[in-house]
């Protein structure tokens, strides 16, 4: 049986793993203004950061349209038995519910499943690649999506942002907390909960944040996978991969950049990581 999967750019996987596993990727839209670009193409993420970082115009993100989801299913479905479509948790995102509408039109060309991870980054990532290693061997449909919610289940994530200037452009904090934040120097910590992005402390340096970050991990057993997702600091996320190499084989460690998705709201800056375990 021929399974395809799918799943939206806020996964942050790279193209050369995505051609590898066979994922196909809808790109979502970052827009300045009256531009709009897609994510991953005609975008890239270090050209998205350099004009966030110069753009007098703080940019916005879509979900892609019912009409982008219908395309790349019908083009699927051309060798493809069914499609698993996994995406970014639909409590923060629109994603979810356009990849619905595409599969109410799309339905005649095959099975089609619509997934909501209730994550996002490389959260999402991991649960994507987790479907695809078990379709690219060939498995049943329904083998597939027992991965895929067996995955979810397992996958948890958590992060620090450098700072909240960009959660206050965005609306998703008060910008008198932004304000008193950088007055009083302190990084959010974030993490996933019910499918939302919840604060899970504050530090007021990038040492200790990092020291957060491994402590998460050190306190998780049973780990089977490690994906760390960055925002133009790669020498940081090459740091904390290899300080958490000592808890978690390196080999099975991997690095993801932090697209448009979350990088509109957490800037540059920004380290999350994700963490697969046996529950």
């Amino acid at each position: 049986m021929t399974v395809k999967v799918v799943t939206d750019s806020t996964s942050d996987i790279p193209s050369s793993t995505a051609d590898a596993l066979g994922v196909t990727i809808v790109p979502i839209y970052v827009r300045f203004g009256g531009e709009a670009y897609r994510d991953g193409v005609d975008i890239s993420a270090n050209e998205f950061y350099e004009r966030l970082v110069k753009s007098p115009v703080h940019p916005a993100t879509s979900q892609p349209s019912p009409a982008d989801f219908t395309a790349a299913y019908s083009q699927l479905a051309e060798k493809a038995d069914a499609i698993v479509s996994i995406h970014i948790s639909s409590r923060i995102s629109g994603t979810y519910d356009s990849a619905l509408l595409a599969r109410g039109t799309a339905q005649q060309e095959g099975r089609i499943e619509v997934i909501d991870s209730k994550l996002n980054s490389v959260g999402l990532a991991l649960v994507v690649m987790a479907a695809a290693r078990l379709a690219s061997q060939g498995a049943s449909v329904e083998d597939v999506l027992a991965e895929t919610h067996r995955a979810i289940d397992e996958v948890k994530m958590f992060g620090m942002f450098a700072t909240m200037r960009y959660l206050a452009l965005g609306g998703r904090v008060p910008r008198s907390v932004a304000t008193t934040a950088s007055i009083l120097k302190v990084m959010p910590l974030l993490t996933f909960r019910d499918g939302e992005i919840i604060r899970a402390g504050l530090v007021r340096t990038v040492s200790r944040g990092m020291d957060r970050l491994y402590d998460w991990v050190h306190g998780r057993t049973g780990i089977v996978e490690l994906g760390i997702s960055h925002s133009m600091v790669p020498e940081q996320a090459g740091e904390l991969k290899k300080r958490l190499g000592a808890l978690v084989p390196e080999e099975r460690i991997q690095l993801f950049h932090l697209g448009a998705g979350l990088g509109v709201h957490g800037g540059p800056g920004v380290l999350v990581i994700g963490v697969r375990q046996n529950v």
